[in-house]
């Protein structure tokens, strides 16, 4: 069918789940997808993210002692493991590539440390370059105990990288040197304490950035300087109804590549709250909240064109697809399709 494009799946592995790795998908122009069984089998590939080149798809394996695996991506979207290398920490939970495709930069959930990897030709994987150490606690003692780094990721530059701590209620913003692959403190951001920030998704514009805290269930909207690394707060919105009083952990934030608008997703309540950027009074506002359809969507992500918007539920085994209006509207695209304990979803364009 003309329009379609691949669709890989992240996942928790084990004794109590059918997944034994990544999963391969695909999803038709109208966002419809069809699981086609496993890619490549892994160790709990919690998080993937895919070369700027798109020729390597790269995985966590959330662990106890932490790695990292280079994936070749062959005829018909097969994977082919290439390297794997420590992260020199413990239970990985996110990591992103540089826009330069040269380096590597892995979270590491329980020891709340990052580390740099330098990407080879052909997308292997060399021996960690530079690892930093968070440090400090927040005032959650079950999650906040300490440092947990959640998410890293370049900026649009690639100048600078920021690193999002759940743990110490911060964002660290490195200076990045692409030669030596090391980071250099350059600011920590401090957000309300008890928030729990998780992840971090940046304007298309590059000017401003939109923060998720998993703790608090919210959405904070940042102003970017593209130039020194600056993060500037501004409005913080509620990702729950006003009224709803139960346990939620709001899990990932994603930015349409028009800008337009901010999704999130709600693990408890079970479902995607929808901001936009630029309401007619220029505020960022709450414009709905729609059901999920699944349960414990801990990863949404949109397809290629941002038309489509897809949620992962760990519980309930199942990823839906919804299409997401130009005026925010999220309307769903048949039945959640069945998929082992899905965690994270990569559409490769």
């Amino acid at each position: 069918m003309a329009g379609e494009y691949r669709v890989y799946l992240g996942a928790y592995t084990g004794a109590d789940t059918a997944a034994d790795g990544i999963q391969a998908a695909t999803a038709d122009s109208s966002g419809a997808l069809r699981c086609e069984g496993t890619a490549a089998e892994a160790d709990d590939p919690s998080f993937l993210a895919l070369a700027p080149d798109g020729r390597t798809v790269f995985a966590v394996s959330e662990q106890h002692a932490g790695r990292v695996v280079s994936l070749e991506v062959g005829e018909g979207g097969a994977l082919r493991e290439l390297t794997s290398q420590p992260t020199l920490g413990g239970d990985p939970c996110h990591l992103s590539v540089h826009p330069s495709g040269k380096h590597l930069f892995t979270a590491n959930y329980r020891t709340g440390n990052v580390v740099v990897h330098p990407i080879g030709a052909g997308g292997v994987l060399r021996e960690p370059c530079h690892v930093v150490q968070h440090s400090g606690s927040g005032p959650n003692p079950q999650r906040q105990e300490g440092p947990h780094a959640h998410q890293v990721l370049p900026d649009p530059t690639g100048r600078f990288v920021l690193a999002v701590d759940l743990g110490t209620d911060s964002v660290h913003v490195y200076d990045f040197d692409e030669d030596s692959g090391h980071l250099a403190l350059r600011r920590e951001v401090p957000v309300r304490p008890g928030a729990g920030p998780r992840h971090l998704a940046f304007h298309p514009a590059g000017d401003r950035a939109y923060l998720v805290n998993e703790l608090a269930s919210s959405v904070t909207e940042f102003g970017y300087d593209r130039l020194s690394g600056a993060l500037e707060p501004g409005r913080t919105l509620s990702a729950l109804p006003p009224d709803y009083g139960r346990t939620n952990l709001s899990a990932e934030v994603v930015v349409t590549p028009d800008g337009r608008f901010v999704l999130a997703s709600n693990r408890g309540h079970d479902s995607v709250a929808v901001f936009q950027t630029d309401a007619s009074d220029g505020e960022f506002r709450l414009l709905g909240i729609h059901s999920a359809r699944v349960a414990e969507p801990r990863h949404i992500a949109l397809s290629p064109d941002g038309r489509v918007l897809f949620a992962a539920g760990q519980r309930s085994d199942d990823v839906q697809a919804f299409a997401l209006s130009p005026d925010g509207e999220l309307t769903p695209l048949g039945d959640p399709v069945p998929a082992p304990t899905p965690v994270c979803v990569l559409p490769v364009p």
